[in-house]
């Protein structure tokens, strides 16, 4: 497994070994001991899926309290995943950075605690995967609009992204309460 670290500080694009024949391929998505090794002590107690097509655009979302660690997937088709840090006392708050996740590259990226996640369907459709550190509290869960100029995310986008209503309607940072943010 080859581990990456990204523009920000605790961010990791992970490549998991792919063994692969005339049969098709085999890989470890998860292995506690060998992610623990790569800086990803993590007790993941849910896992959730998602199915997209072209154009979605799924986020930015956090919950807070009960903050939630992503591994993140794409397990067919491609997307555009992207992790903004929003952590209040640190000193890349307000960045962001992406990756281009697909079924074909199978690489995946950490997205600790404390920074909204988001992603864009490149592809037909796509089959989004993630493991998550906390429960689903949707009573924590907000969104910060995804295109927020003062994060200025370059999403590789063709067309305006198809929007939930939550996401459409989402407050910019800097409209966010700061008691709101993680510290």
């Amino acid at each position: 497994m080859n581990v990456t670290a990204t523009t920000l500080p605790d961010v990791l694009l992970i490549e998991p070994q792919v063994h692969g024949d005339h049969r098709g391929w085999f890989v470890e998505s998860w292995q506690r001991e060998r992610y623990r090794e790569a800086g990803i002590d993590a007790d993941f107690v849910q896992d959730n899926q998602s199915f997209s097509a072209r154009g979605i655009l799924r986020g930015l979302h956090i919950q807070n309290p009960h903050g939630q660690g992503k591994l993140v997937q794409v397990i067919q088709g491609e997307v555009f995943d992207v992790a903004v840090d929003v952590r209040r006392s640190s000193p890349s708050f307000g960045r962001w950075t992406g990756a281009h996740l697909s079924g074909e590259n199978k690489h995946q990226l950490w997205v600790p605690e404390g920074f909204l996640h988001g992603f864009l369907v490149l592809s037909d459709t796509a089959l989004f995967s993630y493991k998550c550190t906390d429960l689903y509290h949707p009573e924590t869960q907000f969104a910060v609009r995804w295109d927020d100029p003062d994060i200025g995310i370059v999403w590789p986008l063709d067309e305006a992204p198809k929007l939930s209503a939550k996401d459409r309607e989402a407050p910019l940072l800097r409209d966010i309460p700061a008691e709101r943010l993680p510290g």
